[in-house]
């Protein structure tokens, strides 16, 4: 009898031992995936991003509305070696979070916070710029070509001159 209920003891004590054992394991966390949002630290600012993008080795903060001057790549990397994540529409308004290495801008979409990727530093210019810009891209309308007077010589001849000058050329 005394060897039942020490055996009864021991198969508790186990039980009680092996629960304590599984209850104090934590599950391991998930494994990061591209979407899987991560936050780096960078030059004493936070950044909130997507584990495929890659958090910069320099940040200037800069937090403006810009706007896109053409339609443009947004990279996972701020160089051309990495992975498209999007595009900018021209003339579409994005913010901009900072300026980082390569002369490229860390951008989140419009309003928000969360990096989304890199564009060069070419791709816009601040919003309140951006018409002037764009006016000033605009070619120019030429002027009226010069009108000249020709006569023939004889044979394949001419001779030619512009209204404003009184030189004749002979061709």
């Amino acid at each position: 009898m005394t060897f039942t209920r020490i055996t009864v003891k021991i198969r508790i004590a186990l039980t009680l031992l092996a629960v304590l054992v599984v209850a104090g394991c934590k599950a391991p966390p998930p494994p990061l995936t591209d979407d899987s949002l991560v936050t780096s630290e960078v030059a004493g600012v936070t950044l909130t991003h997507r584990y495929a993008v890659q958090a910069p080795q320099r940040f200037k903060p800069v937090n403006q509305t810009w706007r896109a001057l053409y339609k443009s790549s947004v990279m996972t990397t701020p160089d051309y070696s990495g992975k498209i994540v999007g595009y900018l529409d021209s003339g579409k308004p994005f913010t901009v979070l900072g300026t980082v290495e390569n002369h490229w801008l860390a951008i989140a979409d419009e309003g928000q916070q969360q990096l989304v990727g890199y564009v060069p530093l070419k791709a816009g210019v601040p919003s309140e710029r951006y018409d002037a810009t764009v006016q000033s891209d605009r070619p120019r309308p030429r002027k009226a070509a010069r009108q000249q007077v020709c006569v023939d010589v004889g044979g394949d001849s001419k001779a030619c001159r512009s209204k404003d000058t009184a030189t004749w050329i002979l061709d």
